[in-house]
């Protein structure tokens, strides 16, 4: 497929983990590929490319988002966090990233950004899910490999991390 001129292509500015990026996408560009392509944060993952498996999922303007779904000329202008923003700082994991670590939550890690992302997402908001709540929040992520019930723990256990860091704020 040939590419398209620079008067076809779009120029597309967003705030990314904090930080002002940009660049050129075509008009159809998915968004998972200007992240992984063009700006080289490949923590998002590409699986199914239909919106269903969750790897790909993003924070766009506070709310979790399927960047396969979405286009790149959609965010111009957007607040965006992937799974690279998602530790306080360098070299330091999330309280969601620890517990994922503690309870071996993971395996070939490729379902494990999104899943992290999302559950992030929820855990702001849902401050005492309780394991049902979890698991039905997880049937929008395909894991081939956990089972669950580390994710499931690593999550209560996170977001019992969380309540009490809020409490000593």
């Amino acid at each position: 497929m040939p590419r398209l001129s620079a008067e076809q292509r779009h120029r597309v500015q967003f705030e990314l983990n904090g930080g002002h990026v940009e660049g050129e996408a075509e008009p159809r560009m998915l968004l998972t590929d200007f992240l992984r392509h063009v700006l080289g944060m490949t923590g998002t993952h590409v699986g199914c490319e239909h919106g269903v498996c969750g790897a790909c999922t993003i924070e766009i303007n506070g709310a979790p988002a399927r960047a396969c779904l979405t286009l790149a000329v959609q965010v111009d202008g957007a607040i965006l966090r992937t799974v690279e923003g998602l530790a306080p700082d360098p070299g330091r994991l999330s309280l969601l990233q620890q517990a994922f670590r503690r309870h071996h939550a993971l395996q070939c890690g490729f379902c494990t950004p999104g899943i992290l992302m999302s559950l992030d997402i929820y855990l702001r908001d849902h401050p005492h899910p309780t394991e049902a709540d979890i698991r039905e929040f997880l049937a929008g992520h395909l894991c081939r490999c956990t089972g669950y019930g580390p994710i499931v723990t690593a999550a209560l256990e996170a977001a019992d991390e969380l309540r009490q860091a809020f409490i000593h704020v």
